[in-house]
């Protein structure tokens, strides 16, 4: 018998080391499958490429950052699925392209859509191993109650139900009386949710100073109300969107403006968070991601941060609009003091969450990869993805990357064309500029200065065929193609619940 038990256990071995391969930590967590890991996701909004010190970031000290670099991996490659609000935060929690979930756009407070009640969500993939879940900060994928945070996988929500400046005081009516009622005609007032209830129906500047402070704080309550059971916090930030609002503990502490004052209460919080993972001893068991959903606003000059030495920012599928700064911490599990250089995204989390807690995805498609072997530094460890696919401006395939080169379509697209940004909070205007058929080495030319494309036929036209692959399954408003696998976003007339 004992010998029968002995071959049993073997061939159980065997089996396990060939579904899975002899990845040394996947084997520690099947030996404590009851010890799953924290996820942590600290999304902050308009956040640009060299906005944080370990990034670039010159005119301020973000120490707490620093020290997450020092203590975990820097990704210099990390890109979102677009270059504005909504999309990016649909892709981020569904691990889809926004276009297959139907998410196009920043969705203002007019908007009767919002997140399909079929698609699932990170905090519903890690509610079916038990977790607590919570989000704390602007959601933005519908305000209506069916595509609030509660009816997807959340057990809390505190923020704002879209971005900061969808209110009276947009900077479109910075111009009119405070009392003008074109100012409501324009934006209604300015919602703080609890929950599905609405707290605070009108909220002022100065709320909007309290934000990021409350928002820690109720991220670190959460940690330490749940630190003996398995808990995912999304904190996605309502800064450094404009208009800019900080405490008053950081109002001025800089010396080098706003902005800068600003960013030092976003590296507090994330200090914050991880001192409190830290006290309960959860440092171990729990993987924290820090990144943004887009690059910086770029027209709001002393506002807006920067992307240097990117290309562009916010609203542009250049680099500077959609590659973010991206830090990943989990000591012990993550090599600290490192960085990686190949090309993931925000779509891979979904996935690779699934894998570390032995999660179920969805049946249907989804288009992030498992990186785990780029989180844990595995030594020649290369992206999964073949090709990725740059949409913006409802539906425009502009481009198609690789892990070194990219290759644009012919589009229109904004920039400030030399000109500075605003200042203190007003825009300056953009111009227009529109590209010819251009190939960029990304892994020579980061900045996308030099357009290559009559020295590489082959990858042109290798991604020639990535692009019209998307053009099937996602359509192609550039080239009138709809898309045969593209799903509805939620709608209220339709939605269905769960």
């Amino acid at each position: 018998m004992k010998k029968n038990t002995v071959v049993v256990a073997t061939l159980a071995l065997v089996s396990i080391q060939t579904m899975f391969g002899s990845d040394h930590r996947l084997q520690a967590e099947l030996k404590n499958p009851n010890d799953l890991p924290n996820i942590v996701v600290i999304f902050i909004d308009d956040l640009g490429y060299a906005d944080i010190g370990s990034f670039g970031a010159k005119n301020y000290k973000t120490p707490n950052l620093d020290q997450m670099a020092n203590e975990g991996r820097r990704f210099t490659d990390f890109v979102t699925s677009t270059a504005v609000c909504s999309a990016s935060r649909a892709a981020l929690l569904t691990g889809c392209y926004h276009r297959r979930v139907g998410i196009s756009g920043a969705l203002g407070p007019g908007a009767k859509h919002g997140i399909n009640a079929k698609e699932m969500t990170l905090a519903e993939l890690c509610k079916q191993k038990g977790y607590a879940t919570a989000c704390f900060g602007k959601w933005h994928l519908g305000h209506r109650q069916p595509f609030l945070p509660k009816q997807h996988g959340f057990d809390h929500y505190y923020g704002l139900p879209y971005s900061n400046d969808m209110w009276p005081f947009h900077p479109a009516y910075a111009d009119l009386p405070p009392n003008s009622p074109k100012r409501k005609r324009g934006y209604p007032d300015l919602p703080l949710f609890e929950g599905n209830k609405i707290i605070n129906a009108k909220v002022s500047g100065k709320d909007q100073a309290q934000l990021t402070k409350q928002y820690t704080q109720r991220s670190v309550k959460f940690i330490n109300d749940n630190k003996d059971k398995p808990f995912c916090l999304y904190l996605p930030h309502t800064m450094v969107h404009v208009p800019l609002y900080v405490s008053k503990e950081f109002e001025g502490k800089s010396g080098k403006g706003l902005f800068a004052d600003v960013m030092l209460e976003i590296d507090w919080s994330v200090g914050e968070v991880l001192k409190a993972i830290k006290k309960n001893g959860l440092e171990k068991k729990t993987l924290v991601i820090f990144t943004s959903d887009n690059g910086p606003w770029l027209s709001y000059g002393n506002h807006a941060g920067s992307a240097l030495p990117l290309r562009e920012g916010k609203g542009t599928m250049f680099e500077g609009g959609y590659r973010v700064p991206t830090i990943a911490w989990w000591p012990g599990k993550i090599p600290a003091g490192t960085r990686c250089d190949e090309l993931a995204s925000t779509i891979d989390v979904v996935p690779t969450v699934a894998k570390l807690i032995g999660g179920k995805l969805p049946d249907h498609k989804i288009d992030g990869k498992d990186i785990r072997p780029l989180l844990f530094g595995e030594q020649g460890a290369k992206s999964p993805h073949d090709a990725f696919y740059l949409y913006y401006a409802g539906g425009q395939l502009q481009g198609v990357r690789d892990r070194q080169y990219k290759l644009h379509f012919p589009h229109r697209y904004r920039t400030m064309d030399g000109k500075p940004g605003g200042k203190d909070g007003k825009p300056n205007k953009y111009s227009h500029k529109t590209t010819v058929l251009e190939l960029y080495d990304l892994k020579n030319d980061i900045g996308e200065t030099k357009n290559v494309i009559k020295d590489h036929p082959e990858v042109v036209k290798r991604l020639q065929a990535a692009a019209e692959q998307a053009r099937r399954e996602l359509g192609d408003r550039l080239t009138n193609r709809k898309g045969n696998a593209i799903r509805p976003a939620g709608r209220l007339r339709v939605e269905n619940k769960k």
